[in-house]
């Protein structure tokens, strides 16, 4: 059961980093972009530096980015592993009835 709890908690954080309409922007953006630095995030959000800085972190603190730095500037990449975790059945399973399925 402490292995279950802990799952449902690293998935809630999933979900609320998700529940967020400019964070689903974010991901958009890199999803599109690919590794994109912080600088270039910024020229195509109409938020400050500090706002995105905000939003970043949840995600990375999630799992669903993932963050490079190369000297002073950050590149962050959407985290495809975990996306698609999200996207698959792999989360269903948890829910899934005995005999409904095998994962």
């Amino acid at each position: 059961m402490e292995t279950l709890t802990l799952q449902f908690q690293q998935y809630e954080k999933k979900f609320k980093a998700l529940a967020d309409q400019q964070r689903l922007e974010i991901m958009y953006e890199l999803c599109q972009k690919g590794k994109t630095c912080v600088c270039d995030l910024t020229e195509v959000f109409t938020m400050s530096q500090s706002k995105l800085s905000y939003h970043l972190k949840i995600l990375l603190d999630a799992g669903l980015i993932t963050k490079e730095t190369k000297g002073t500037w950050n590149y962050y990449d959407l985290n495809d592993v975990e996306v698609n975790k999200l996207l698959s059945e792999q989360l269903c399973c948890i829910f899934r009835k005995s005999g409904k399925g095998t994962c």
